[in-house]
């Protein structure tokens, strides 16, 4: 009886060890199954302009195909939109008019208005796809069709082309010269047809100008640029148009077998150019007047040392070395670095703005050397740039944290800028010396988080304040003033604020749930309502293991290292070793407590752990999350910092965790391949196997605009890239290597790991390295047989050569 009654007790008080009891346990074929078996996750979800509904995609099961589903904030009722009903909701990219009461979006591709507790109408229906809705400043609608600018009437319904631009010289361009302006010396009936035309095209010209029911006349622009982009002023009077130069000779692409086609034959796709043989083109932007079709270049003389050459030294060393290689000898005029240009070094615009009144517009610039980034505003008159910020990296210039827009008043201008070191929120007024600081710390606000309110007086965005593990959505007073957290949710969040600014539709994430949608007041200190879960009951019944966040210290200065610690949980044969998991892309944060994109590594990490094997997934230097000198480590650096901190994790583990250092094991994919790769050959005996998945072996032979930021062009630095190339240092390979390929991978090409394997097989590397090719997957793999495969090679190698 007293049994009896210890069991009820222990079911009934002890629920949690019931639930870890009645788990499922995790197997490796359940955790690189297709994640259908987990739950998709709402995707690119949005509130309508009432504020009742949130729409969001959710992927089928089995399949590509995404759904369209609504969920009623009030209720969290959920429902699918049928095709027939997507002509009833609102588009996505809705845009409100000054007072607020009228909003533009489009629905596939063609344009809506809609005003507030009205039901929408349709402004368009075309061929092509328009994006980009905008208001204009006396209430029409611009809108971008194709590559062109359409304005249209909502009253009326008239629509039309705000421009018509053709790159070609203008009929009347040239006056005529040699033979013929002899012929029309000498015939005066051929002198007269002449004028006669030049006449009638002039009158054309004038009476199109003066008729505002006639379409702009056709603006030539020369034969020599093509357009890039273009954004029509609110005013309807100014085109901005970026253009590059036309019949540019495009680097050598390179080529992609597949061997395994639907064909039956092998067949050949062309893929990217690789570093420095297709450099960026350089941007002109062009400002075209359509109140008469005058157009000017817009000069940039003016941007802070865009005449000065922060690679000068490298580029004339580049000089003397190709010198030496011809055998000659360079004077010593072309010997020294030229720091001082004759011209402006090329750049390309990365963002056009308009205020909503169409007479200012601000530009962000970046040069085609990554070392500088520029905002500026346009002065309309002179077609000349005005500097408002300069931010100048002598390593490269952060790919994240540059957005810029103006503020509902047209006048103030916000922006990002890692000035300070972190990416911060600062605010530019008319007549200010300098933009104002609304934000500062150690912390970073988020890119593609700036919201103001539409009134102007608060500034909403997500930063990662309260630790660099979490991100929160927070506001500013537009004035200045403490910086006022707003959800309280932890894990990773990101928002959209409702058309009247009162609401929060939030994406919250955390370290085991795939984000999922939540709504809440935009005040702060208020609750937040979960609206979506979508995971699977056969996902919600596993307990898996919470990984925690640690810092470790470093042996190289005065720092510490960010990381999950998985640590040992079974008893198994495991016991003393450990794995050192190392995130690809370089700049990423895997260190963080929203759902990773190493989900299915996460759950490998719980497999290992229960078999006694501790893991660790540090940040190295190199990765995002932690400033920008975190960030710019690995300057002409690659794989050297990053790998002192692998080496500090081990001895952390060593000495906190009684891990044996040799039992020690790395792995990771892409960045994290190449990061294994240089762990085993330059620091050989400290690990006892890696795997480097679709790794980056030789970084010549990656993309132009990654590897250009951080190890500028082998042209100009090929010492940079030597040092940083696993390729280079392949002799040190002394323990067993996995590599593991997808034979159509267009980002690293399988033939950085080909390359490889002929290095290793003529240094004599053959009995420490095994190759795994995967001939339908890309970088990123798709089929649950290729996972499983691969994360079964994994665990085979560590279990062998860690011992469990």
């Amino acid at each position: 009886m007293r049994s009896l009654y210890a069991l009820l007790c222990l079911c009934l008080f002890s629920p949690v060890l019931f639930a870890q009891a009645s788990a499922p346990t995790l197997t490796l074929e359940q955790a690189m199954a297709d994640p259908d078996w987990i739950g998709n996750a709402p995707e690119e979800p949005y509130l309508d302009l009432d504020g009742r509904y949130a729409y969001y995609l959710i992927k089928r099961d089995g399949s590509t195909l995404r759904d369209l589903w609504r969920a009623d904030l009030r209720n969290g009722a959920a429902r699918i939109i049928e095709d027939g009903e997507r002509n009833q909701i609102d588009g996505a990219d809705w845009v409100l008019d000054r007072s607020g009461k009228r909003a533009l979006y489009t629905v596939d591709g063609d344009l809506w208005i809609r005003s507030m507790g009205k039901a929408g109408r349709q402004l368009t229906r075309t061929a092509e796809a328009e994006r980009n809705p905008q208001w204009m400043a006396d209430g029409r609608a611009m809108v971008l069709s194709g590559q062109n600018w359409l304005i249209v009437d909502p009253q009326s319904g008239l629509s039309y082309p705000a421009a018509e631009l053709a790159f070609e010289k203008a009929p009347d361009a040239s006056q005529p010269e040699g033979l013929s302006a002899e012929e029309l010396r000498l015939i005066e009936t051929l002198k007269f047809e002449y004028e006669q035309e030049q006449a009638q095209r002039e009158q054309n010209q004038a009476r199109a100008r003066a008729n505002p029911a006639a379409l702009a006349p056709k603006v030539y622009l020369g034969d020599e640029h093509e357009a890039v982009a273009s954004v029509l002023s609110p005013n309807g009077r100014w085109l901005a148009l970026l253009v590059q130069p036309k019949g540019r000779k495009p680097g050598q692409r390179d080529k992609m077998p597949k061997y395994v086609a639907r064909s039956g034959y092998v067949e050949i796709e062309d893929v990217r150019t690789l570093v420095g043989r297709d450099e960026q083109a350089a941007h002109s932007l062009i400002l075209v007047d359509l109140h008469d079709g005058s157009h000017r270049p817009v000069t940039v003389d003016a941007l802070p040392q865009i005449k000065r050459d922060p690679l000068a030294e490298l580029r004339a060393a580049a000089r003397v070395r190709e010198a030496q290689a011809k055998g000659e000898t360079l004077d010593a005029e072309k010997a020294q670095p030229k720091v001082e240009l004759d011209q402006a070094r090329p750049l390309q615009f990365q963002l056009l703005a308009w205020n909503h009144r169409g007479d200012r517009l601000v530009v962000r610039a970046h040069s085609n050397d990554f070392k500088d980034r520029w905002i500026a505003s346009v002065d309309l008159d002179q077609a000349t740039l005005a500097p408002i910020h300069h931010l100048h990296d002598p390593a490269w210039i952060n790919w994240a944290f540059n957005d810029a827009g103006w503020m509902p008043d047209g006048e103030a201008i916000w922006f990002l800028s890692e000035h300070s070191g972190y990416s911060h929120l600062y605010l530019q007024r008319p007549g200010e010396s300098s933009a104002r600081a609304l934000t500062e710390g150690q912390w970073e606000v988020q890119s593609d988080s700036v919201t103001p309110t539409h009134d102007g007086r608060w500034i909403y965005f997500a930063a990662n304040r309260e630790s660099p593990f979490s991100t929160e959505v927070y506001r500013v007073a537009a004035s200045g003033g403490p910086v006022q957290r707003v959800t309280e949710l932890g894990g990773q969040n990101t928002f959209q604020l409702s058309a009247d600014g009162r609401r929060l539709l939030i994406s919250h994430a955390e370290s085991y749930l795939p984000a999922q949608l939540y709504v809440q007041s935009a005040n702060p200190g208020t609750p937040a309502k979960a609206l979506t879960d979508t995971r699977t009951d056969a996902y919600r019944q596993f307990q898996f293991q919470q990984p925690e966040f640690i810092w470790f210290p470093s042996s190289h200065g005065d720092f510490q290292i960010p990381a999950k610690f998985y640590p040992a949980r079974g008893e198994g044969k495991g016991r003393g070793a450990a794995v050192i998991f190392v995130h690809g892309a370089g700049y990423t944060q895997d260190v963080h407590q929203g759902y990773p994109y190493y989900f299915r590594e996460q759950m490998f990490h719980n497999l290992l752990t229960e078999q006694g094997v501790s893991v660790i997934v540090p940040d190295y230097r190199a990765s995002e999350g932690y400033g920008r000198d975190w960030r710019t480590a690995i300057y002409r650096n690659m794989g050297h910092p990053e790998l002192e901190d692998l080496l500090d994790a081990k001895a952390w583990l060593v000495a906190n965790h009684g891990v044996d250092p040799g039992r020690v094991g790395v792995y990771g994919g892409s960045y994290g391949g190449f990061m294994t790769m240089m762990a085993l050959f330059r620091a050989p005996t400290d690990f006892a196997a890696g795997a480097a998945l679709r790794p980056v072996t030789d970084w010549a032979h990656y993309n132009h605009f990654y590897t250009g930021n951080i190890l500028n062009t082998p042209q100009i630095d090929p010492e940079a890239y030597r040092v940083s190339s696993p390729i280079e240092h392949a002799a040190g390979l002394q323990r067993p290597l996995l590599i593991a390929h997808g034979m159509l991978d267009d980002n690293v090409f399988f033939k950085d790991s080909v390359r490889l394997v002929q290095r290793l097989i003529e240094l004599r590397k053959g009995e420490y390295f095994e190759l795994a090719a995967y001939p339908l997957e890309r970088h990123g793999f798709v089929y649950s047989d290729s996972w499983y495969d691969e994360y079964g090679r994994i665990w085979r190698l560590f279990g062998r050569e860690l011992g469990f």
